[in-house]
């Protein structure tokens, strides 16, 4: 078994603290459905940042591929991920609910003294891969219909039989 890293958020960020590693895509149970293939690794760096904007807070940096299945063709898609993201800390649920909600900016957390780290990189995973995915051009087996140009009425040239009123 793998050592997974925990962390004391607040104390982390207040420290100016830094960790970097390789997670195993295999350990991302909420993601590893969507997952082709649960090969492979993605790098995090995660570095404590006493105050921005007046709080403390996380920088998440992850770099990896994942292995989809395009939902056009059906083949293989491997997706580049590039994360960097900042996450300011809240003590407690309510002293994030205080703070108004804006539109840019850093996402705010509630810190735990034992986060997981796999679940902050898992967390920004899910957030980065698109709802629906799928080669900006398919050209594997069993994709040809999708490229070609076909009227959408083709089929009922054949149920009208060309007669004509």
């Amino acid at each position: 078994m793998l050592h997974q890293p925990v962390i004391d958020g607040l104390e982390f960020a207040r420290t100016g603290s830094k960790l970097q590693g390789a997670l195993p895509v295999a350990g991302f149970t909420r993601l590893r459905d969507a997952l082709s293939t649960s090969k492979g690794a993605v790098q995090y760096e995660l570095l404590g940042v006493p105050e921005e904007l007046g709080r403390p807070t996380l920088r998440l940096k992850v770099a990896g591929e994942l292995q989809f299945v395009c939902q056009r063709c059906l083949g293989a898609l491997e997706f580049p991920l590039r994360i960097d993201v900042s996450l300011q800390l809240a003590a407690t649920q309510a002293e994030l609910d205080a703070e108004p909600l804006a539109a840019e900016g850093p996402e705010g957390i509630v810190a735990g003294r034992q986060m997981q780290v796999r679940d902050l990189v898992e967390d920004e995973l899910l957030l980065a891969i698109p709802l629906v995915l799928r080669h900006e051009r398919c050209t594997e087996g069993g994709s040809q219909a999708w490229n070609e140009k076909r009227s959408p009425f083709a089929g009922l040239r054949g149920l009208v039989g060309g007669t004509k009123h």
